[in-house]
């Protein structure tokens, strides 16, 4: 049995940022990052758009608004600091239709109360930054501090960064045991760990974890797909910045979208279809029998009490997992698409979304739960790559000891 201070468990963006902001306060402390993959960023945080979020959407006061920004100008740096592509290409709204003027005030209000910088545009200033796009209300919000970074190349820099600094990373090595009140877990495959406090930063499994130290039995993991397509190189379409809908309000989905990646491909998405098991990316891959009885049933109980407008999100993104219905809302974004146009894409990623049993809701911030030797981020869904940095010096603050001053 190995011995350490401190069991993050995850090497995601937010496991790894956790073990990192940990070695700068503790630099003699023994931690340990335990994986399941082969190797660090396999899922939800390897696989998200790149896009470093401004923080405009967010209500004022939430954890998304208050680290949001911060976490995009860290992250801008982290990859300009290690030479990783990183693209500065802002970011422009425009309402699909006229009902969404009012929602477009709201994201500006909010951009305001968040410290974001965005600007009204009208249509002659919306047709020279973006000829592409269209206004259904002749005005265009335009986030010039928007970027796009490149997720797994900084996931593996970071890696890379914290095993420099003395940090084991275990992979291969899900967790098979825990036993909170004696502070060990058993990997799958390895020697038993006995921790002083345990991190869990498991992303998509994070509720199954905080589940076996007793914690968070009201929240469960209720996962949502988000498929894109590939703009065709050959269509013509020349994009000067991502450009997004004003999104329904009612609804917790920002959607279909344009994002130029760092290579310069454009890719049009996700949708935000209810996926069948916490990784089912293609397909029948990865759908868990097990859990279908609970994902549906939580499905149907959002249905019924038409929680944050999903009924209207359940009709509208289930059809666009198919091309006939997801064609119209890459075109009001871009009018000259044609379905041509669009190519299969292999880009493909899964929304970590956490349902509150109690409330029959989804929750809409990240949520920190304590437990016995423990804390557990759930609901680390976006922004939470943009966000990682402040948000792993966030949860470091609410560990108990360092309130007292005591080492691990």
């Amino acid at each position: 049995m190995r011995t350490v201070d401190f069991l993050v468990i995850g090497a995601g963006i937010l496991g790894l940022s956790i073990a990192r902001e940990l070695k700068r306060r503790l630099p003699d402390a023994a931690i340990t990052v335990l994986e399941k993959e082969a190797e660090a960023g396999r899922h939800s945080s390897g696989r998200n758009s790149g896009v470093l979020h401004s923080g405009l959407y967010y209500p004022p006061g939430s954890l998304k608004a208050r680290l949001c920004r911060q976490g995009a100008a860290e992250m801008a740096a982290f990859h300009e600091e290690h030479g990783l592509p990183l693209k500065r290409c802002g970011k422009i709204l425009t309402p699909a239709a006229p009902r969404f003027a009012d929602e477009m005030a709201i994201i500006a209000e909010r951009a305001a109360q968040n410290g974001v910088k965005a600007k009204i545009l009208d249509e002659r200033a919306l047709r020279e930054l973006e000829p592409e796009t269209r206004s259904a209300t002749g005005s265009a919000l335009w986030v010039p501090d928007t970027a796009v970074g490149a997720p797994l190349a900084a996931i593996r820099a970071l890696a890379r960064d914290v095993r420099a600094q003395g940090v084991e990373l275990l992979f291969n090595s899900e967790l098979a045991d825990i036993s909170p009140q004696r502070r060990q877990a058993i990997p799958r495959n390895g020697d038993a760990i006995h921790f002083a406090y345990a991190i869990n930063a498991a992303g998509l499994h994070a509720d199954r974890v905080a589940h076996r130290f007793g914690a968070a039995r009201r929240y469960a993991l209720l996962p949502f797909k988000g498929l894109y397509w590939k703009l065709n190189p050959d269509a013509g379409i020349r994009l000067n910045h991502l450009v997004y809908p004003v999104p329904d309000l009612r609804i917790l989905y920002l959607g279909v979208h344009t994002t130029t990646a760092v290579d310069g491909a454009i890719y049009l998405g996700p949708t935000a279809a209810p996926a069948w098991g916490r990784e089912n990316y293609l397909g029948l891959r990865g759908i868990a029998p097990a859990e279908l009885p609970r994902i549906a049933r939580h499905l149907a109980r959002m249905f019924i009490s038409d929680q944050d407008g999903f009924r209207a999100q359940a009709w509208q993104e289930g059809r666009r997992y198919f091309k006939r219905w997801f064609f119209p809302a890459a075109q009001s974004l871009l009018p000259r698409l044609e379905p041509r146009h669009l190519l299969p894409a292999a880009k493909v990623g899964l929304h970590p979304r956490i349902f509150d049993r109690e409330k029959g809701e989804l929750l809409k911030d990240f949520l920190l739960e304590h437990s016995e030797n423990a804390i557990h981020l759930l609901g680390a869904t976006s922004p939470a790559w943009t966000s990682a940095f402040p948000l792993a010096r966030h949860l470091c603050d609410q560990i108990p000891f360092f309130d007292r001053g005591e080492p691990a």
